[in-house]
């Protein structure tokens, strides 16, 4: 197999010059942090240059510029677009992509406002036409079991508590009962961003959420995995409100909420144990984060198995 090359400063600047003809010796660039399997440069202060590492790396890039272009109008909040784009290598494709105004951080201050930005985008993604998405080659993942999920978080929970990181104690409010009471319904799939983190989340000085970046992750799936992921980002009330605000039951509210709570007990987990290089402090405030009490959890009781979101 023939060993993909790796990105310089030098190949860097030599793209930039020749897609940026303005003359000049061109902007600065510098890298910044890889994410989602693509080498990532900043390019000046107004644009972002992504380079496919690989060719599975290529064909997502390739499907996520389409994408976003299926998904721009459904959204309140900017998506990135793509001035330039092409081969930086044979088979590797790269995007030269404008900078969304505004900050991304692990753990965005988002205001009242901002959650409804956050709602806007829930909406947003449920509104985009799952044929379409899938015609784009955008995959189906079928939803996680959370019995399996409980199961696993329980262990993690009792080696998190022997490290005085975490009650077990905590892992009791999700009943044995619990998921089947919140198992994902039938017929309810929706584009998924599966990465609504702070490093994709724009913010504003102003809480207000800005843009949506990483896009390449998309899937047609189970809409609680965003819900979760927002839980972990901005902190489980904040979730849940923007996903009511989305016309969300408390259902799939609450399947992210445990979702998210079940996750950030085994990867802390995981980290403490060396099976994960992620940032302790990172995987400690999402922690935080998702086991925030929420009153929809307090008051909310099914009725049985009837499929309903009715508390």
């Amino acid at each position: 197999m023939t060993q993909a090359p790796t990105p310089t400063e030098d190949t860097v600047r030599r793209l930039v010059r020749s897609l940026l003809k303005d003359g000049t010796a061109g902007p600065d660039v510098r890298p910044v942090d890889e994410s989602g399997g693509l080498t990532t440069w900043w390019v000046g202060s107004r644009h972002v240059l992504r380079l496919a590492p690989d060719r599975e790396s290529a064909a997502r890039q390739r499907r996520e510029l389409r994408l976003r272009e299926v998904v721009r109008p459904h959204l309140p909040v900017a998506v990135p677009v793509s001035v330039a784009h092409g081969e930086w290598a044979p088979g590797l494709t790269y995007t030269l992509d404008t900078k969304v105004p505004g900050g991304s951080a692990p753990e965005p201050d988002i205001s009242a406002l901002g959650e409804a930005d956050l709602a806007g985008i829930l909406t947003g993604l449920r509104e985009v036409p799952v044929r379409q998405a899938e015609a784009l080659g955008v995959p189906r993942a079928a939803p996680r079991s959370l019995g399996a999920l409980r199961r696993a978080a329980g262990k993690a929970a009792e080696r998190l508590a022997r490290a005085d990181e975490f009650d077990a104690g905590r892992m009791h409010q999700l009943t044995p009962a619990a998921p089947v009471q919140l198992a994902a319904q039938s017929g309810g799939a929706v584009l998924v961003h599966h990465g609504l983190t702070g490093a994709h989340l724009v913010v504003g000085a102003d809480g207000r959420v800005r843009g949506v970046l990483g896009w390449a992750d998309v899937v047609v799936g189970d809409p609680a995995e965003d819900v979760a992921a927002l839980a972990l980002a901005v902190g489980a009330p904040a979730a849940v409100r923007a996903a009511t605000l989305a016309g969300y039951g408390a259902r799939p509210c609450l399947r992210g909420l445990w979702l998210a709570r079940c996750d950030s007990v085994v990867h802390l987990a995981d980290r403490l144990s060396g099976r994960s290089d992620a940032a302790l402090p990172d995987l400690r405030t999402q922690l935080r984060n998702a086991w925030e009490a929420i009153l929809l959890e307090r008051v909310t009781e099914f009725r049985g198995d009837d499929g309903g979101d009715d508390p």
